[in-house]
């Protein structure tokens, strides 16, 4: 079988991976709050997400185009394969890691990371198209600011809206609203994390010469939204406890706030074709409701192990990619 068949076997299978993975690492964060205030059972919140994610899977494809052709040339970059398959491994590794122990790190900024440090091992900083890799870093360091901001907005016009309201009564009303600021959650995650991964084999059947443009061939975007739906049916709960209880004591009003604003983030970055860390808006929409709640309320001690960690992450994922490329080069 020809080599380069094979590699594109290799990268589609742990592209995939890493999709089934995100799919169970990243989808808890959008029904964790409904989880937390039992607006929803575990089984029927990972039912109702694995099915939005898929929808909204099948929905877009411009942030999986800007993945394929803003961080690196597949068109012209050296060994595109190995570096493609060193930065999967580096972010599944990364992802696992992260997932053992219960921290809800970045699936994107682990890709994106690794992308860029396969790159440079491969070829040097000119393998990075700056403009656009710049462009999606700010993407990502701005979205959960801006996340934060609107989630203590939203959750303050709530306090004055509510505010004569019997709390008990308010909260038993959002637990119904929940069920659906949950659902939407869910299908904007849908929306651009599930394209990451078309947009890397879309790079690769370029660089292997199996396409000639940045659209998304149809069955990358099917298989890549059932392997993100059939993920987030394992469900991740150690990921749930940490967004839906650890960083502030959600009730339903609160977890409203916190989806609809996460919700509003996700679908913006989807709109103009800029990946973003659903992980990272997630929780900081929280952090931005626990802090327009009660200031004492949040546990920063959970948020800031969360800040180091999205920190690290790019950081580390590049290096860890970079010196798997340079072992797949050296042994092949």
């Amino acid at each position: 079988m020809d080599t380069l068949l094979i590699l594109t076997i290799l990268i589609v299978f742990f592209a995939l991976a890493f999709d089934f993975i995100n799919g169970f690492h990243d989808t808890a964060n959008a029904i964790a709050t409904a989880v937390s205030t039992k607006a929803m059972k575990p089984r029927h919140a990972i039912i109702m997400a694995a099915i939005m994610n898929f929808v909204g899977a099948m929905t877009f494809t411009g942030v999986a185009k800007t993945i394929t052709k803003d961080i690196v040339d597949p068109f012209t970059l050296p060994n595109g394969s190995y570096v493609i398959l060193a930065a999967l491994l580096a972010a599944i590794f990364w992802n696992l890691l992260t997932w053992y122990y219960g921290i809800p790190s970045s699936s994107s900024h682990a890709l994106i990371g690794s992308i860029a440090g396969a790159a440079i091992a491969a070829a040097g900083f000119a393998g990075i198209r700056w403009e656009g890799f710049l462009k999606i870093l700010q993407a990502l360091i701005f979205s959960p600011l801006i996340a934060f901001a609107i989630g203590f907005i939203v959750y303050s016009i709530f306090k004055v809206v509510f505010k004569n309201n019997n709390l008990t009564k308010t909260n038993q009303k959002f637990r119904t609203i929940q069920i659906a600021t949950a659902a939407l959650q869910s299908y904007t995650h849908g929306t651009n994390d599930a394209q990451k991964a078309m947009g890397i084999i879309t790079m690769a059947l370029i660089a292997n010469g199996y396409a000639s443009s940045s659209d998304i061939p149809f069955w990358v975007q099917f298989s890549c939204a059932l392997a993100m739906g059939l993920g987030t049916s394992v469900g991740g709960w150690k990921i749930i406890k940490t967004v839906g209880g650890k960083i502030m004591k959600i009730r339903p009003v609160n977890g409203v706030a916190a989806d609809l604003t996460g919700a509003f983030i996700i679908f913006g970055a989807t709109v103009i074709h800029m990946p973003v860390s659903t992980t990272h808006v997630i929780s900081s929409s929280i952090l931005g409701v626990g802090s327009a709640h009660r200031v004492k309320g949040v546990k920063w001690g959970t948020a800031k192990r969360m800040i180091i960690t999205w920190f690290i992450t790019i950081p580390i994922s590049a290096t860890l990619a970079g010196l798997i490329y340079l072992l797949i080069n050296f042994l092949f």
